[in-house]
């Protein structure tokens, strides 16, 4: 096991933010972290793929990058597969192997930035598909006590962008690996959200494969959000806020054009971006970070920002927000 001392984690965060980790270790095995926990290594602090952090301050303690790897199949029938996914992988890469293999249920999470590790304790979605809907379990080890532990779905306790993981789990366990069930045959594809139909009919497909709907998400993904290697960002700032019946319907008197979804549970989610770009928000520059001008929930680093003057902004949309629509908007994006 190698500590580093004094490591910039500027290529470890989508933010390109320029701080320091006081230790910094590369978890490339079980029996690495175990070395850790044996020394007693604290504060530990766990960084996965970097693109759903922001980095406010230079990290005390040990910095733990989740580097496991490998894709390899567990289970098969005739017509579902089950893979087992290191949680150091990217995301985007398990997603672009499974259409590789002509398997079913990701598609929709094509280009998603971050690590397979990440993804369920944060619930990624997009495009009318969360992730749960293809978990089956996953592999974790408590930072406590060294005990390895199984979580099935039903453990994660998965809602909208959130898990146990990032509640009563929160800092306890260690990801080490995911597993999926993926479809071999009959995908079903989702097809209703955004505008996976009208790129499918621009590109003049009636019949479309599990790679088309991946291939639409990956243009409408590359058109609307910017690219971190050139800006520096985490995706989507904001959770779409869910209100109350009651309440979406004195908002619409007041703001008759609002977006809004209604929910099986009676409850409406409201874009969140709109909420914004309401304000004026969108495309604002304070120096050297902003809002992006083409995607309001995308807080953006111009290349030399500070990680507290992008949770300032931050905070002043939440407040202008509730100020003016008496909604609370939460940060998506986690903060160190």
């Amino acid at each position: 096991m190698k500590v580093v001392k004094n490591t910039s984690l500027k290529p470890y965060n989508s933010f390109g933010l320029s701080v320091n980790a006081e230790n910094f270790v590369a978890i490339t095995s079980e029996d690495i972290l175990y070395e850790v926990l044996v020394n007693e290594y604290q504060p530990l602090k766990i960084l996965g793929g970097g693109s759903n952090i922001l980095l406010t301050d230079d990290v005390a303690g040990y910095v733990l990058i989740n580097k496991i790897k490998g894709i390899n199949i567990i289970d098969e029938d005739e017509e579902q597969l089950l893979v087992q996914v290191g949680a150091g992988e990217a995301w985007h890469l398990l997603v672009m192997w499974s259409l590789s293999h002509d398997l079913g249920g990701l598609e929709n999470l094509s280009l998603i930035p971050g690590s397979v590790g990440a993804a369920p304790m944060q619930n990624i979605g997009a495009y009318g598909v969360e992730q749960e809907a293809c978990f089956h379990s996953l592999h974790a080890i408590s930072l406590i006590n060294g005990t390895r532990k199984i979580f099935y779905k039903h453990d994660c306790k998965f809602g909208y962008r959130e898990s146990i993981f990032k509640n009563e789990a929160k800092d306890q366990y260690f990801i080490t690996h995911v597993n999926y069930l993926l479809t071999k045959t009959d995908h079903q594809l989702h097809l209703d959200y955004g505008a996976i139909k009208e790129v499918l009919t621009q590109k003049a497909i009636s019949h479309p494969t599990i790679q088309d709907v991946s291939d639409a998400v990956i243009d409408i993904r590359s058109s609307k959000l910017p690219n971190p290697k050139v800006i520096g960002n985490a995706g989507s700032f904001f959770k779409n806020p869910v209100i109350t019946k009651h309440h979406f319907y004195k908002l619409i008197k007041d703001f008759p054009t609002i977006p809004h979804y209604p929910q099986s549970d009676g409850s409406v989610k409201i874009p969140a971006g709109w909420l914004i770009e309401k304000l004026g928000f969108k495309g604002i520059i304070r120096e050297q970070i902003g809002v992006h001008k083409d995607q309001a929930l995308v807080l953006v680093n111009y290349g030399a920002g500070d990680g507290k003057d992008i949770l300032a902004l931050a905070t002043d949309i939440q407040a202008a927000v509730y100020s003016t629509f008496d909604i609370k908007i939460s940060q998506e994006v986690n903060v160190w």
